[in-house]
């Protein structure tokens, strides 16, 4: 009787001890702490710990990576392609200076450029291939910063009147052409004569080389002045001056010269504009400004399969990916369990002494939480230094194994391009804190539910 009664003082002051308190973190650090008899379940520990830091890092870096080719892509793209396309419709396209002037006057209008464009066969010293040939004049390149202040070779120096050509790199690499050197272009709609059309060839010198660092870009575009491209693809008309009559048969090339004005015009128009999401918007002020038929695509449209790709494809990344957290958060149960297993006895003598179900309960959630804390941390901190230093890494793992990790052709980027979205890494070390935490009730329910009897009747 007085065993039992002396027993209740300490036994009331162990109930009275409150939530987390320090008799719990004690005992919680002492089972993560490794002893020679607890070596394997410390080593199960261990193992769930770097899952869950290999599970976040990996998280991160892949998403970091995607939405850097992304935001790259966009960039680049939107950089050289306006957000808005236009083809002018039922008439020739030849007011395009006062279009562009009065398309810049639209409220949220950045520019608007104009250009003359065609396909072509590009040939040089190696090889020929195909290429897209886009004439504008250095007003309109300089509005470009992404083309203006790409060159790696030569300038743009007197570009309007140069009649030169500017390439991308890898087209140069593949041409076999450097800074002088003549490209010849070959274009099927030519001269008519009474045996069919003729091919339009003519040779122009590479005066710029430049290297944007977009495949598509490098290798497949070719940039001239605006006239010599109007000239080159025939988008012109000689009109009759008013007040002149027509033009005898054996008239000279100089009463030719005189009585016609050449007419020049251009392929289509390109809009930038302040905020490229708001291309509904910006669609209506288009065209009620514009006093003429035309059709307009955004960049939206042109590229909605790319982009709605890349966004599936880093979706599907994601919840893969996320498999790897949750691997980790079932190891964290089965190391829980193994340590409520070994710790049976003393789980009983805890509750013989007073400490309370939830006591035990806490006990268990804190060595399972502290286990996906701590392998959070380690993740998240790997995980920020390898999307930072991606780059760096993926030179220094190509040049030591010779193997060439993202290849441009593939990648259509020639850098590994990264960025680190604050939110995403928020919600990476939430989902990796929550799982973790939840893998830990099961272990803690089950050693909160204890018999200290059936634990120690073996004992």
């Amino acid at each position: 009787m007085t065993n039992s009664t002396s027993a209740l003082p300490k036994a009331t002051k162990a109930e009275g001890t409150g939530p987390f308190s320090r008799f719990e973190w004690m005992i919680a650090s002492r089972y993560l702490r490794s002893r020679r008899n607890d070596t394997f379940i410390s080593v199960i520990a261990g193992l769930t710990l770097t899952g869950v830091a290999i599970g976040v890092a990996t998280l991160i870096v892949v998403m970091s990576v995607m939405n850097g080719f992304r935001a790259e892509l966009l960039t680049k793209i939107l950089g050289l392609n306006g957000h808005f396309t236009g083809f002018p419709i039922e008439a020739e396209f030849t007011d395009y200076d006062e279009l562009m002037v009065q398309i810049e006057e639209v409220e949220g209008v950045v520019t608007a450029i104009v250009f003359a464009e065609g396909q072509a066969l590009a040939t040089g010293t190696a090889q020929s291939t195909g290429v897209r040939v886009r004439g504008m004049d250095f007003a309109t390149i300089s509005k470009l910063p992404a083309l203006a202040q790409s060159e790696r070779f030569g300038d743009w120096d007197q570009w309007d009147q140069s009649k030169g050509l500017a390439i991308g790199v890898r087209l140069a690499q593949q041409l076999g052409v450097s800074i002088g050197d003549s490209v010849t272009l070959v274009n099927p709609n030519g001269s008519k004569t009474p045996f069919g059309t003729t091919p339009q060839i003519r040779a122009y010198p590479v005066n710029v080389i430049f290297n944007l660092g977009m495949v598509e870009f490098d290798s497949f575009y070719v940039y001239m002045p605006l006239e010599p491209a109007q000239k080159y693809f025939k988008l012109f008309e000689d009109v009759l001056r008013p007040g002149v009559d027509p033009l005898p048969l054996d008239a000279t090339d100089d009463q030719i010269d005189a009585a016609y004005e050449r007419v020049y015009r251009a392929s289509a128009f390109e809009v930038f504009i302040d905020d490229p999401d708001n291309t509904a918007q910006m669609r209506e002020r288009l065209y009620q400004a514009i006093e003429r038929p035309m059709v307009l695509t955004d960049w939206q449209q042109r590229n909605a399969t790319f982009f709605s790709a890349l966004q599936v494809e880093r979706v599907v990344m994601f919840v893969i990916l996320s498999m790897i957290v949750i691997v980790a958060a079932f190891n964290i149960i089965s190391s829980l369990v193994m340590l409520v297993k070994d710790k049976a006895a003393d789980i009983a003598i805890l509750r013989t002494m007073g400490a309370t179900r939830g006591a035990i309960m806490r006990i268990f959630l804190i060595v399972g939480t502290s286990i996906g804390l701590i392998g959070t941390l380690i993740g998240t901190v790997l995980g920020l230094l390898l999307a930072i230093n991606a780059e760096a890494i993926r030179l220094w793992v190509s040049e030591v194994f010779g193997v060439i990790l993202f290849p441009p052709e593939v990648f259509f980027l020639s850098t590994l391009p990264t960025k680190v979205d604050p939110l995403e890494i928020s919600f990476v070390v939430f989902l990796s804190l929550l799982l973790t935490f939840l893998a830990t009730l099961y272990p803690a329910l089950r050693a909160a539910r204890y018999d200290p009897v059936e634990a120690l009747r073996y004992e």
